[in-house]
């Protein structure tokens, strides 16, 4: 008889369950349009459009309710959203996550992630679905949506939806994101401090009028003159030397530099004593790498933004190419010139670059150091930063963890805040150095607990590693015993 009646109890609470996801649909929160509202059974989501690349995270997911809608909070507004919650065992948390470059799609394999774990979640397209930035030409709403407005909006409606789905609210709000992502936590934590009681910021493009002309200083220093072009084949050249000179610094011998800025190298030693061949620096060369490890500059030598740090050579491609990338084109295209032809030669880095400043400043750069109103509600952030970033120069988030020391003071910063950099990696992850990690179980830990994370044990395989991310300025220094390749074998300290 209880053979017989358990499958119909289950059946009946999975109807109830679907009933209840469904019914949101008749929900009429301002400006807002539900557009979805249907139960995923588990394993049984696709992507829209297709399936995409890389492994398939969607294949293990369990049973939720899917919520989709548009959000109008201005008359040119089109925010698309999605809220996703977990059918049964709910952890009772809500995670947010962040887009990367200019959005335009909502972030599924995050959201994924994100539930995986007993997480409701949510994501947007930020307010269009283009590839680049043309959905601001004419539209300064648009810019404000992409800006901050999407997400604090999307991030309202989904606290609204989750209570309405639960019956109660989520107990902890957290953010995850890397890049734009980066730059949207820290957004939300600065103008919205009460949205979030944590955020995770990796990587963060926060002051982004500044990453887009530095991303243009690379390939105008590689193109500057004949001869100042670095054949590719020439980076491997460059960072072998790097790594000689600089790998043992910190007593290991494992291919990566754990405190670049201990690190000065001169490109100088690679210069070629006769015939410029694969294995030298011709003197043009050479100043080209020097003026890639320095800093964007403009006309009065004023930092635009930090340059590469050294190790980091084998990202040079992406931005030392034959064009740049379009990501800071767009900007000047869209944003500053409204015009679609703009040619990137001939960009000024002192009134072009003020101009990008003056339209990013209100509504997208969010660099204000001042967290003390995020912190006094209990607020805790991780940023997190790749020494080895090759599209947004790893000295950007230092520049911002020591404004926030500077402003708060080291007391009220370190309750709070925890800057880890992260040696060998690259943008939001890949590289020599072990960037495989988690942040959120850490900022579960300092939120929920009080036990701040002062040692974060990172991983990678081929060859199989652990290593400590350790709170900035502090490094992992080896014993002097155990394996190099064992987190238990470093303690966080400073090199002497």
């Amino acid at each position: 008889m209880c053979i017989v009646k358990l499958p119909i109890l289950v059946f009946v609470a999975q109807s109830a369950q679907a009933a209840a996801c469904a019914d949101l649909a008749t929900l009429h929160p301002p400006n807002t349009a539900i557009t979805l509202a249907q139960r995923v059974e588990a394993a049984a989501f696709t992507l829209p459009g297709g399936p995409g690349r890389g492994p398939n995270v969607f294949t293990t997911l369990p049973a939720f309710c899917r919520v989709a809608a548009t959000l109008t909070p201005s008359s040119d507004s089109d925010i698309k959203i999605e809220v996703w919650m977990p059918a049964e065992n709910w952890n009772g948390k809500f995670q947010a996550v962040g887009n990367g470059g200019w959005a335009g799609t909502i972030s599924y394999p995050a959201m994924a992630r994100a539930l995986a774990h007993g997480y409701a979640t949510a994501s947007t397209d930020t307010g269009h679905a283009t590839q680049g930035a043309s959905f601001a030409m004419g539209h300064p709403e648009k810019l404000v949506d992409f800006g901050y407005r999407a997400v604090h909006e999307m991030t309202v409606e989904a606290k609204a939806l989750i209570a309405a789905f639960y019956s109660q609210m989520a107990r902890l709000s957290y953010w995850n994101g890397c890049s734009t992502g980066g730059r949207q936590g820290l957004m939300e934590a600065q103008r919205f401090p009460s949205d979030f009681d944590g955020v995770v910021a990796g990587a963060p493009a926060n002051y982004l009028s500044h990453p887009q002309p530095w991303t243009l200083w690379v390939p105008k220093a590689v193109h500057e003159a004949e001869g100042s072009f670095i054949p590719p084949e020439k980076y491997a050249v460059i960072h072998k030397a790097v790594i000689n000179a600089c790998d043992a610094l910190d007593g290991v011998k494992d291919w990566v530099i754990e405190d670049p800025g201990r690190c000065h190298f001169d490109p100088k030693v690679l210069k070629c004593e006769g015939a410029d061949t694969a294995a030298c620096l011709t003197p043009a060369q050479v100043e080209t790498a020097r003026k890639l490890y320095g800093p964007a500059v403009n006309s009065a030598g004023m930092k635009i933004f930090p340059g590469f740090s050294p190790g980091s050579e084998m990202g040079w491609g992406l931005l030392g190419g034959a064009q740049p990338i379009t990501d800071p084109t767009d900007s000047f295209k869209y944003v500053v010139f409204n015009n679609s032809a703009w040619d990137w030669t001939t960009l000024n880095f002192d009134g072009d670059v003020a101009a990008l400043e003056k339209a990013f400043e209100p509504a997208v750069d969010a660099i204000q150091p001042d967290l003390r109103e995020f912190a006094g509600r209990g607020g805790k952030l991780i940023l997190y930063h790749g020494w080895n970033d090759h599209l947004i120069a790893p000295g950007n988030t230092v520049d911002y963890y020591n404004a926030v020391l500077y402003t708060m003071g080291v007391t009220r910063t370190n309750e709070s805040v925890r800057l880890f950099m992260v040696p060998g990696m690259m943008h939001c992850g890949g590289g020599d150095g072990t960037p495989n990690f988690d942040m959120i179980p850490e900022l579960e830990n300092w939120t929920e607990r009080g036990m701040a994370p002062d040692r974060v044990v990172a991983s990678r395989t081929n060859p199989d590693r652990t290593r400590p991310l350790c709170p900035y300025p502090l490094v992992a220094v080896h014993k002097g015993i155990g394996s190099t390749d064992a987190a238990e074998s470093f303690v966080c300290g400073r090199l002497t």
